[in-house]
């Protein structure tokens, strides 16, 4: 029988690399995903665990993933999508969307809609690694996407992490009744390559030694992640919520709209050509 892994994206280093081991060590069938070729292969390796490569800034790419995981593995116990970032100035992909909402938000939207049978199949968990950033600076518009009005590094990312809340409350709505669980959590501030790519004051914290000092590593980063994947929807966790430190937490004000998570997934669906 095939096996039924868990996969995580964003899993070169940082939380996604510990949370592989983490999980590995338990005895789970773990997969990893990451952007680098060469960072990807050393973890994986390291961890001796199979792993696929996608670039999040190429939907093509993505495309590409869900198929090759598709043709791999008929069930997955948990999608974990953790890939994601800050970035600096504003920029648009070759796909045409501004980096921080394809990154964060629309590339892992499309992965989950096209592994979706396997999710299915699976009854599998659905996890959306958030950020208190969500509520610090998160608001949505869904006339501005994009990102156009007033950009900035941090409002951007606000935004998309406030999106993938809103992401699980949608998903939670529209297939719990299919056996679908899905949930969304800060991780805490770790110490990682995070913030290595933006202009944001963030980069003080996470790329200065005296920043590093107020920060947690990966591996207690990773153990809500590994909480949430080892536990079970319902029991250890309630789906479509949102958690900090294993724990029920309140973020943004636009966290609970259902009508405008339910904007947000059609917006989003309309923008892919789903």
């Amino acid at each position: 029988m095939p096996e039924t892994p868990i996969i995580i994206t964003g899993a070169s280093d940082g939380i996604g690399a510990a949370a592989a081991r983490q999980l590995a060590g338990t005895g789970e069938r773990v997969v990893l995903v990451g952007r680098s070729p060469q960072k990807t292969k050393a973890a994986a390796e390291a961890a001796g665990l199979p792993y696929f490569v996608a670039d999040f800034t190429d939907l093509a790419q993505v495309r590409e993933l869900a198929a090759e995981l598709n043709g791999r593995y008929p069930r997955i116990k948990v999608l974990a999508n953790n890939a994601g970032g800050i970035m600096g100035a504003r920029e648009l992909t070759r796909d045409g969307f501004e980096k921080t909402f394809q990154v964060n938000h629309l590339a892992p939207f499309l992965l989950t809609h096209l592994l979706m049978p396997a999710l299915v199949a699976g009854h599998a968990a659905v996890i959306q690694t958030a950020s208190t950033a969500a509520k610090r600076n998160g608001k949505i518009d869904l006339g501005d996407l994009q990102n156009e009005a007033g950009y900035s590094p941090n409002k951007a990312y606000g935004a998309a992490k406030l999106e993938n809340i809103l992401f699980t409350r949608e998903l939670d709505r529209r297939y719990r009744d299919q056996g679908l669980a899905a949930v969304a959590f800060h991780p805490g501030n770790v110490a990682s390559n995070f913030a290595s790519a933006t202009t944001s004051w963030f980069r003080y914290i996470y790329r200065t030694p005296v920043g590093r000092l107020i920060l947690i590593s990966p591996d207690q980063g990773a153990a809500q992640l590994t909480w949430l994947a080892a536990g079970t929807p319902g029991v250890t966790w309630e789906p479509g919520g949102y958690y900090e430190n294993k724990k029920p937490a309140k973020s943004a004000d636009q966290a609970t709209d259902q009508a405008l998570a339910a904007g947000l997934w059609d917006a989003s669906a309309r923008l892919l050509g789903l």
